[in-house]
């Protein structure tokens, strides 16, 4: 089980060349939400300073001409991003600590609840979310590690398949309930090493369940794990060989992605988008500005 949590990506753009400069922006478009991967943590940055971060959010918006608001939170769990007191990794403490891109003091979900509504004119929501369930589970019993929930169990396998699968569709349903009928996207994690079954494995057991919780909402969803398959597997399967993973001093790389990773998330969820849309991006996203 160990071995699973450090194989499996922390908390996971064939950049379409047809997409325009059309979609100009007009005020907040696009609201990020996610854990560290959508915030755009390197390990090797000073975290008093959340500019020294770029996820892929950063990239989406760059290409779709649009502004984004990343709420992400490194180290939020599906429980935690709608309850004070739900299932958290490292979330509330990095908040403790330091900022995050944007300031806010209750839930990840309160605050895109809020901005949502405040913001009727945006365009796209994208989410990427539910690592840090399983790497909260697998530290074991002690203070806020079994927050009391309605679902909650320590069985793995059984965890993602209810419980994580649960608290997506709150979240889908606390966005959907702020009046927001535009396009959402969910992203779903790679894998560290694509020859790896236990990397692999890990990596499907937590798509599971988002892919589960977005179909029952109609919500798309950008695979993150094929964005990286045929690169890491030119290079036998590692995603740190291929370059998609940040590089550290002492050899080896951190779980969270490079620059390079990064784009090829952003460019799933563009090339997703446009896959959805019979008038391509552009059209749209001026369908969501009503």
């Amino acid at each position: 089980m160990k071995k699973l949590a450090v194989l499996v990506s922390a908390l996971a753009l064939f950049v379409i060349s047809a997409v325009p400069a059309a979609a100009t922006s007009e005020g907040h478009g696009y609201l990020a939400l996610g854990d560290s991967v959508a915030f755009g943590t390197n390990p090797l940055l000073d975290p008093a300073n959340a500019s020294n971060f770029t996820g892929y959010p950063e990239i989406v918006a760059q290409t779709l001409n649009i502004e984004d608001v990343n709420a992400s939170c490194p180290g939020e769990a599906t429980g935690g991003f709608s309850s004070s007191t739900g299932l958290d990794n490292v979330c509330r403490p990095y908040r403790a600590a330091f900022p995050l891109h944007v300031a806010y003091t209750g839930t990840q979900l309160a605050f895109a609840v809020n901005f949502l509504q405040n913001n009727p004119r945006t365009r796209l929501v994208t989410i990427n979310l539910d690592a840090n369930d399983l790497f909260r589970l697998q530290k074991g019993p002690g203070p806020d590690v079994w927050p009391p929930s309605t679902c909650f169990t320590p069985n793995v396998q059984l965890y993602f398949a209810t419980c994580a699968v649960q608290n997506l569709e709150t979240i889908f349903q606390g966005l959907r309930a702020s009046g927001y009928s535009g396009l959402i996207v969910a992203l779903t994690y790679y894998a560290l090493d694509y020859s790896d079954p236990a990397s692999v494995g890990g990596a499907m057991l937590l798509n599971s369940a988002m892919i589960t919780a977005a179909g029952r909402h109609g919500i798309l969803v950008a695979s993150g794990f094929d964005a990286w398959k045929a690169t890491a597997l030119a290079s036998g399967g590692s995603s740190c060989a291929a370059g998609l993973l940040i590089p550290l001093p002492t050899g080896g790389c951190d779980i969270h992605p490079s620059p390079k990773g990064r784009g090829l998330l952003a460019q799933a969820i563009v090339s997703t988008i446009a896959a959805s849309c019979p008038g391509g991006v552009t059209g749209c996203l001026v369908r969501n500005r009503s």
